[in-house]
């Protein structure tokens, strides 16, 4: 499936119907009354998560969305059917903002959750409303509230366990091909992952969510290939996994720099729980041996070497993230 995390569309509820001018009209019965019934209320817009979904891709083929006006009142004091209401699906961690983007108008993250964003006018009042001991044939009537309408903008941040970052070409995709059934474009050169993609590692009855992040290169937080909407895909994980190319002679500086694109960023999202994988150990192991010693020097988070060529340490990783992810939530 295709991934979008944003779409701009347009949204307009139901116009109320209006109130009917009408009178009792039986043999035998020279001067009925008023009878014009009301006007039915207009359509809602409503928005409704489904797990199902996790990309907002559908919104490229529909910007659109109208609910029905009221129908108008009617004689015997009928009122008018409502307009039906419009229901719009979106995967949880869907935020909607305002036009310029500049306000959030609602926040999205539950299973099943559903928001009356617009709502539908009221319909009008017919003419039985306005009867009184001094005007028993009243022909006023009332027209249906004018309908609500709004360009918006769509924001989706994924929901996911583990959020895996690291430079371009650190091995992420094929970390995540190794470990779930997901099929990420794997190539050996930057930027083969050009969208987030989802991983689930399942274990008896439980399971968790691995997100592959696109590479980021220093300037993400600023835009850089387009690091700033990837980087809002992790705000919502409960740990980071850093991948780092064991094999890099810069392997630091590498390291570093991610780090510091994490802090630029904001959103606390660098003082998440890390742990770091050092990747492609299998084409040195002697080399990444000391690599994982030297890292003790800049952190004490939790460190693993490993390869998704042979799946050397691949047992021991996924156990720990297990363990954090599932065992904590138990407690």
């Amino acid at each position: 499936m295709k991934f979008l995390d944003q779409a701009k569309i347009y949204v307009a509820s139901g116009k109320g119907g209006k109130g009917c001018v009408s009178f009792r009209r039986e043999k035998y019965i020279e001067y009925g009354g008023p009878n014009g019934g009301d006007g039915g209320k207009g359509g809602d817009i409503i928005f409704v998560t489904d797990q199902n979904l996790n990309t907002l891709i559908d919104f490229r083929y529909q910007q659109h969305f109208k609910a029905k006006k009221g129908q108008d009142g009617m004689g015997k004091n009928k009122t008018g059917a409502s307009g039906e209401d419009i229901f719009i699906k979106v995967p949880p961690g869907t935020e909607i903002h305002n036009e310029d983007k500049s306000v959030l108008l609602a926040e999205l993250l539950e299973n099943n959750q559903k928001y009356i964003f617009l709502k539908g006018g009221k319909g009008g009042l017919g003419n039985s409303h306005f009867k009184s001991s001094t005007n028993q044939a009243p022909r006023q009537f009332t027209n249906g509230e004018s309908l609500e309408e709004k360009w918006i903008w769509l924001s989706l941040k994924l929901f996911a366990d583990v959020g895996v970052i690291g430079l371009p070409n650190a091995g992420k995709s094929t970390f995540l091909s190794t470990i779930s059934n997901a099929q990420p474009k794997v190539a050996d050169y930057p930027f083969t992952t050009l969208h987030p993609v989802l991983g689930v590692i399942k274990k008896f009855d439980k399971e968790i969510v691995i997100a592959d992040i696109p590479g980021l290169i220093e300037g993400a937080h600023e835009g850089k290939g387009l690091g700033d909407k990837f980087l809002a895909h992790i705000e919502r994980c409960k740990i980071l996994l850093h991948l780092i190319d064991s094999s890099a002679p810069n392997w630091k500086e590498n390291y570093i720099i991610v780090r510091k694109e994490l802090e630029k960023y904001g959103q606390n999202i660098d003082q998440k729980e890390e742990v770091v994988a050092l990747s492609k150990q299998d084409l040195n192991p002697e080399i990444t041996k000391n690599i994982v010693s030297e890292m003790t020097e800049l952190n004490t988070n939790k460190k693993f070497a490993i390869s998704s060529f042979n799946n050397s340490g691949i047992e021991d990783l996924t156990n720990y993230l297990f363990e954090k992810c599932v065992n904590d939530d138990d407690r």
